[in-house]
C-alpha cells in the first residue's frame, strides 16, 4: 500500500509580503514534518486567450512558475527540497483553494489574514468564504506579526460549538510542540459560574485532554457589559499565546453560508496565528505523533 504523504497548502505570490508568508510557511513544514505546496494564483486570461491561443496560457502559467521558483530558491537559499512543491493556477484564488481543499487530502491551508492590499492578498469577506467553505483546516497568519515559537495554545469557548471535532487538532498541536491549552471561557458577570454552559464545555475539553497527557488551564473571563469576542480578543492581546485554534460551524458549510459572528471576529481581530477548524474528519494520530 502506498503510503500518504500528509501535505500544507501555503498560498504565496512572489514578492516582498510573500517572503514573509513563505517564511511562515517553511516554520509549519519543517515542525510539523509535512510537505509543503506553495501556490500563486494569478490572473484568469481572457475568454479570447483562453479558446483561441492556448499556447499563451501555457507560456504564462510556465513563466509564473518559473519566477515561483527562483523566488523560493531565494527565500530557502539553496535548492528547493523534493518535499517543496512548486504550484501556479490561473482563476480565482478562493475558488482554486476551495477546488483544493476538496481534492488534494491537504491537512491544512494556510494564507495571510493581515488585511495587506498587496498582489495576492486576500480580502476579508473572502477569507470568511474560505474559511467557511474549506474542506480542510485553515490556518490565519498575519504577516505583520509572525509565528514565535509555540508553547501555549488557546481555545476560545463558544457555546453554540461542539467540542469534539477541534480535541484532536488541539492534542497534535500540543504535543508536537509540547505546548499547553489554554481553554478560555467568556462568562457575564451576571452568570452563575456553577450553572454556566460554556464553563462546563471547558471543564470537559480539560478533562478530555488530560487522558491525553496535554497540559491543560481553564481561564475564565468575565464579560462587562461587552461581546463574548471582545473580551476573548483583550485577553489574546495581553497574554499573546503563541496559536488560537477554533471551531468553525458545521451548518455554515452545509448551507454555503459565512461563517458566524464569532469566529470572524476571533480570525480578523486577533494579530495571533488562528487554526479554524471545520466538520471534517480529524487527522490520523501518525500524522504528528
Amino acid at each position: 500500500m502506498k503510503k500518504k504523504v500528509y501535505s500544507i497548502l501555503a498560498l504565496i505570490p512572489p514578492n516582498k509580503e510573500g517572503e514573509i508568508v513563505l517564511k511562515e510557511a517553511l516554520y509549519f513544514h519543517s515542525t510539523l514534518g509535512v510537505r509543503l505546496v506553495v501556490l500563486n494564483v494569478i490572473k484568469d486570461p481572457t475568454f479570447f486567450v483562453r479558446n483561441f491561443q492556448p499556447h499563451k496560457v501555457e507560456m504564462t502559467i510556465k513563466n509564473a512558475k518559473e519566477e515561483l521558483t527562483n523566488f523560493v530558491k531565494k527565500v530557502v537559499g539553496n535548492e528547493i527540497p523534493n518535499n517543496i512543491v512548486i504550484s501556479v493556477r490561473a482563476g480565482n484564488p478562493i475558488n482554486i483553494l476551495l477546488d483544493k481543499s476538496k481534492k488534494d487530502g491537504l491537512e491544512f491551508l494556510l494564507i495571510d489574514k493581515s488585511n495587506s492590499d498587496y498582489p495576492g492578498a486576500l480580502e476579508k469577506d473572502k477569507i470568511n468564504k474560505l474559511v467557511s467553505q474549506s474542506k480542510c483546516p485553515v490556518l490565519t497568519i498575519n504577516k505583520d506579526f509572525g509565528v514565535p515559537k509555540i508553547k501555549n495554545i488557546a481555545i476560545p469557548i463558544d457555546i453554540t460549538q461542539s467540542t469534539k471535532k477541534r480535541l484532536l487538532w488541539a492534542t497534535l498541536l500540543a504535543k508536537k510542540y509540547d505546548a499547553k491549552i489554554t481553554i478560555l471561557s467568556a462568562l457575564n458577570v451576571n452568570i452563575n459560574e456553577a450553572k454556566s454552559l460554556a464553563l462546563k464545555n471547558a471543564w470537559k475539553i480539560r478533562y478530555l485532554l488530560w487522558d491525553h497527557d496535554v497540559e491543560c488551564d481553564i481561564k475564565v473571563l468575565k464579560v462587562h457589559n461587552q461581546e463574548t469576542h471582545k473580551a476573548i480578543l483583550k485577553y489574546l492581546e495581553e497574554e499573546k499565546p503563541e496559536l488560537v485554534l477554533i471551531r468553525t460551524h458545521q451548518e455554515s458549510i452545509f448551507s454555503n453560508t459565512n461563517i458566524g459572528r464569532f469566529v470572524s471576529e476571533i480570525v480578523h481581530g486577533s494579530k495571533l496565528p488562528v487554526f479554524t477548524v471545520n466538520y471534517t474528519p480529524n487527522p490520523i494520530e501518525s500524522l504528528f505523533l
